[in-house]
């Protein structure tokens, strides 16, 4: 069980402060309620730009990184389809530091055409690593799309097109950041050696000035009911055939995402898991396969992936996938082997709770999903779940016309 307290400045800013003293350290975990879901369709990849330009400097501070090394803390950051997480760890001492630098930031970026242009060019060059030049990279782009008709989840946290970075002017750069960087719109969870009234003190001193803004976003459109089987061939500099099988599945707070991790897990996780024992070791289909959940918060996907072995044919290599699930939809799991799933799933979730970096990151996160109370009742989620649950869900998503197929062809050139 993970305590906390919360309160909320007048400014909008939700505030969660978790005592662990047990450690020298304190984690800052700031949750901007903005992910690649809320951009223009035409201007994709701001989200993800924001996560560069949040280092560039702010009205008082220069150089984010060398007044955090010299605190003797660390700090990054990450963006998915729903949210921007910035987060921070320093020894207790130097935590006033970092509440300065993070509430600098909130109140206005350094904002010029030579820092907008650095950062651009570094996120075009991550597009092209990550994207264009590295087999498979692309993947999210044609997976996107095929997987979701009206959801914005239909292009990648990187952007659709690396011109809608490269065409990002001034003006649209500030009218994004101040309509979602402001403390209306954010979550700042504090977690280590922190006592809630000075953790409080620090907080109003700090962030309490701070203009509340007005965040203005459109309601996604639900993703409707998929009646088809989508599948779409690409051929390119890959060294393998692949074959990607992707099944839309429920929210993140739906019982069927639970039931998918744990299917996740059955079939790809560590050497007794179904796919490796049967696929990769026994038949030898593939030189790697692999089954994950999207995690969204809006309705998410199922993934299979899968890196045929040389002379295995696309046939062989989804039958194999098939008759696996198959087997999820005919035959109740035993009990042993669902109690091994959930027993692994619980330990990974009490050592991440070792950590007061991922304690204040999960609590922000839960409280973007709705109540940071929700991170006391994974667990419970996970240890409900039952073999009928399993089987159920199994004929309900492993359908044909759920499915989204992107298959892989390794040209003749290669």
């Amino acid at each position: 069980m993970i305590h906390f307290d919360k309160f909320t400045l007048s400014n909008g800013l939700t505030v969660i402060i978790h005592e662990d003293h047990s450690t020298p350290m304190v984690a800052v975990s700031i949750t901007y309620k903005v992910g690649s879901k809320d951009e223009d369709p035409e201007k994709t990849g701001f989200a993800h730009l924001f996560e560069h330009l949040m280092f560039g400097g702010s009205v008082n501070v220069p150089d984010f990184d060398n007044i955090m090394q010299e605190a003797g803390g660390e700090n990054n950051a990450f963006t998915n389809a729903d949210l921007t997480n910035f987060y921070d760890i320093v020894p207790a001492d130097n935590l006033e530091a970092v509440l300065w630098l993070e509430s600098d930031r909130m109140l206005q970026l350094n904002f010029n055409n030579k820092v907008l242009k650095t950062q651009k060019n570094v996120v075009i060059e991550e597009f092209k690593e990550t994207c264009l030049n590295e087999p498979y990279g692309d993947m999210w782009h044609h997976l996107s799309k095929l997987s979701y008709q009206v959801h914005p989840y239909q292009w990648p946290t990187i952007g659709k097109s690396m011109d809608h970075i490269a065409n990002a002017n001034l003006d649209q750069v500030s009218s994004f950041f101040y309509n979602f960087y402001h403390p209306g719109n954010a979550i700042l969870t504090l977690a280590g050696h922190i006592d809630f009234e000075t953790g409080k003190k620090m907080v109003e001193e700090w962030f309490g000035d701070i203009p509340g803004g007005n965040t203005v976003k459109n309601t996604p459109n639900p993703e409707p009911k998929h009646i088809s089987h989508n599948r779409i061939e690409v051929t390119g500099n890959v060294p393998h055939d692949a074959i990607y099988l992707a099944y839309n599945m429920g929210n993140r707070l739906s019982k069927e995402y639970y039931v998918c991790d744990l299917i996740s897990d059955l079939l790809a996780n560590g050497r007794s898991s179904r796919f490796y024992k049967r696929l990769y070791k026994e038949k030898q289909f593939f030189s790697t396969i692999d089954a994950f959940v999207s995690g969204s918060v809006d309705p998410g996907l199922f993934i299979i992936e899968g890196k045929l072995m040389p002379g295995i044919t696309l046939e062989q290599a989804r039958q194999g996938i098939m008759d696996e699930l198959d087997l999820l939809k005919n035959e109740r799991i035993p009990d042993t082997e669902l109690q091994k799933l959930k027993n692994s799933v619980e330990s990974s979730l009490t050592f991440s709770e070792i950590s007061v970096l991922n304690k204040a990151i999960s609590l922000s996160y839960f409280e973007a999903l709705g109540d940071a109370r929700l991170i006391n009742e994974e667990a419970g989620n996970y240890q409900s779940i039952t073999a009928g649950d399993i089987m159920e869900t199994a004929r309900s998503l492993f359908v044909d016309i759920n499915c989204n197929e992107l298959i892989y062809l390794r040209s003749d050139t290669n």
